[in-house]
């Protein structure tokens, strides 16, 4: 994958860099944990870029918040999975909550083809997530009573929905603006919108998910 405007090393630099300002604690050593998983999170951003239909395959822009979001959650996810350093993992967590105002954290499995729209305030539970997952702004994916979702391939969520609780939340689940699923299942393939309480469901009339991404 081609990185533009920056090499391998300076990507490295800059994220080490990024930590460093915001924090300054001296503990560690954040530059050698993230060399050492660097080929695994660009291998795993990059199969995230080539999935979108609005990003240029191959290619990773850094000053592109959203693909810099994501890449900041698969680096803490894999350096956490490999090597359960949780220092530079929480400290990976917190750059991306203060830069992008995403608040995922790092032992969270999302998927390898996810799209964020825009960043800012979407809150993600560990739960199960699937492939070809849309967030907008402000969404959130929460429990309830310790009951967590499970969303199956192609949710998407439209800014400031939720869905909270004890959800199965069938495959083509498109989440209407302001919409809640609270403790309910949606059967899919549908368009879901919250009216006084209650559920509403229609048919799509348009394939959200081909305009996104590369299906």
């Amino acid at each position: 994958m081609k990185l533009k405007n920056m090499s391998r090393a300076e990507l490295v630099d800059y994220i080490a860099a990024q930590l460093a300002a915001f924090f300054p604690d001296r503990w560690g050593d954040a530059r050698q944990a993230i060399d050492q998983d660097m080929d695994e999170a660009l291998d795993r951003q990059n199969v995230c870029i080539n999935a979108v239909r609005w990003w240029k395959e191959d290619e990773f822009d850094y000053l592109h918040s959203s693909q810099h979001c994501i890449f900041l959650y698969y680096l803490a996810n894999t350096i956490w999975r490999n090597r359960q350093n949780d220092n530079v993992c929480t400290k990976l967590f917190g750059l991306n909550k203060a830069l992008n105002g995403f608040d995922c954290f790092y032992d969270n499995a999302l998927p390898d083809k996810l799209f964020i729209g825009h960043s800012v305030g979407i809150v993600l539970a560990r739960t199960t997530f699937s492939n070809y997952l849309v967030l907008y702004q402000g969404c959130t994916v929460g429990k309830n009573h310790g009951a967590a979702p499970i969303l199956e391939e192609g949710v998407v969520l439209y800014p400031n929905s939720a869905i909270i609780g004890h959800c199965h939340i069938g495959p083509g689940t498109i989440v209407g603006q302001g919409s809640s699923i609270i403790d309910a299942d949606t059967p899919g393939n549908s368009y879901v919108f919250s009216n006084s309480g209650k559920l509403v469901f229609k048919e799509p009339k348009r394939n959200v998910l081909a305009d996104i991404f590369r299906l």
